[in-house]
């Protein structure tokens, strides 16, 4: 378990102009970020764009991620969708080998009841070769998934070993940090709040801005899992307001900006998300430079 304490970060997809997947701009990514001191890597997330890529483009990033990594650090890959039955199919014919964990959003757009919740992620967990981390995420998916029901989840099965959360509500927090069993991760799915929520007993975060910070990132959170949260406070302050202009038109644009304007790779997207305009792209490259990374 202590493979996913620290920094995981969900990492960005790259397409080239005629909207393909840039296999050659993924490998750049990959090592820029584990060269930063990440502790893991989570693919084809919501910020890989994952539902924009067919079934055969997912496992040509998968298996591009899995031999360039090449047990660098552990991989957890994104597998998830609203559609149980369908879920349970992508597990199944997933090569699990050489991954680590398997990250499943709460099933979007149906609404579901917390039952049915716990229900979609029962069958997941039935099935499913590798542990699960769950994945809340109100804002996008339109539901969400109870601290009751996670903590049911975390209880009854003993390979949903984590969350990610996202729901911004801290009362929501605190009581799943507090009854959750001891080897169960709460994991910060927002990068602004992950400082407070490690001071509350989360073992780290699963990362957007990770993408473009990640030397600046993973030492901000190691130094929280050491306790030293005087010392990372700085760290925090320096990049919150570029953590909020990598959102303010959406993800991924913002942090694909900031990637191209490192001169990690180019900031193409699928529709129906866009580029940032060239305000916001300004700003960032302000940001960037005040980092002295430009």
């Amino acid at each position: 378990m202590n493979k996913f304490h620290g920094t995981g970060v969900a990492v960005i997809t790259p397409f080239k102009a005629d909207g393909s997947v840039d296999h050659t701009d993924l490998r750049n990514v990959l090592d820029y970020i584990i060269n930063g001191g990440v502790e893991y890597i989570v693919s084809l997330g919501t910020t890989g764009e994952a539902a924009t890529l067919s079934s055969d483009e997912k496992k040509a990033v998968w298996e591009t991620t899995l031999s360039h990594v090449n047990g660098r650090v552990p991989l957890v890959a994104g597998i998830g969708g609203n559609n149980t039955a369908e879920v349970i199919k992508d597990l199944k014919k997933f090569d699990s080998k050489g991954f680590d964990a398997v990250l499943s959003v709460c099933p979007y757009y149906n609404k579901p009841t917390q039952e049915g919740i716990y229900q979609h992620y029962k069958a997941l967990a039935q099935e499913s070769e590798l542990p699960v981390f769950l994945y809340n995420v109100p804002g996008r998916t339109g539901v969400n998934m109870s601290a009751d029901t996670t903590l049911r989840l975390a209880h009854d099965f003993k390979n949903i070993i984590a969350m990610k959360e996202a729901s911004g509500n801290f009362d929501q927090f605190n009581k799943i940090i507090k009854d959750k069993p001891e080897d169960f991760l709460f994991i910060s799915g927002d990068d602004p709040i992950t400082l407070p929520l490690i001071a509350m007993g989360a073992a780290g975060v699963i990362s957007v801005i990770g993408n473009a910070l990640p030397g600046i990132f993973s030492t901000m959170v190691r130094m929280c899992l050491d306790g030293k949260f005087i010392e990372a406070q700085p760290l925090h302050h320096s990049i919150t307001e570029l953590i909020s202009l990598c959102f303010v038109e959406g993800n991924p644009g913002g942090v694909k900006s900031a990637m191209k304007l490192l001169g990690i790779c180019e900031d193409t997207m699928r529709l129906p998300l866009v580029n940032v305009s060239d305000a916001t792209e300004q700003l960032i490259k302000t940001k960037l430079e005040q980092l002295n990374l430009l």
